[in-house]
């Protein structure tokens, strides 16, 4: 299992594009819960966990590499999905493209119910969570079957996934 620095380590070292799936509804992250409590109670912040993240960001797209993820999302949306939802215009902004698939549309296209990370079109790593939502680590796939199936999974998803800005119009969720 990648974890910290291992698991870092993907996000500078790929080439050209990175691609996540995210099916889940909600996710536990230490770093992000107190940011998740300012949302729901309407108070202000400046999200202080993300700023690494929004610069890596801008320095790789900066350079021509792209970025990309499709959030599977159940209806009506879950507290943690609104504010997905709201984070991502920071994210979209920096450059990453994230889009969002109902889960009956993400069903429809028999897509996997795992979250996977995808590099550079080769290189696959499955996520993996405990029953509390907690990020455990990530799964170095080789097979190149699974390798061609999770891009198949990606293209599906992709052309079937709303932009964000849409979404959050389309769900009325009063930020856009």
């Amino acid at each position: 299992m990648l974890n910290g620095d291992d698991f870092g380590q993907l996000f500078k070292s790929f080439e050209h594009t990175a691609f996540r799936l995210e099916v889940r509804d909600r996710y536990d992250a230490d770093y992000e819960n107190e940011s998740l409590r300012k949302f729901l109670a309407q108070e202000k912040d400046d999200l202080p966990w993300m700023q690494d993240w929004l610069t890596m960001i801008r320095d790789a797209t900066s350079k021509g590499r792209r970025f990309t993820r499709v959030r599977v999302v159940s209806l009506p949306l879950t507290d943690y999905s609104r504010f997905g939802v709201w984070c991502s215009q920071f994210t979209n902004g920096a450059g990453e493209d994230i889009r969002y698939l109902t889960r009956d549309q993400a069903n429809a296209e028999n897509l996997p119910n795992h979250d996977y990370w995808l590099f550079d079109s080769n290189k696959l790593v499955r996520m993996h969570f405990d029953d509390s939502d907690a990020f455990l680590g990530g799964e170095v796939i080789e097979d190149a079957a699974e390798i061609v199936r999770h891009n198949y999974w990606r293209d599906a998803a992709w052309h079937r996934a709303n932009r964000r800005d849409d979404f959050a119009t389309e769900q009325r969720l009063g930020f856009v």
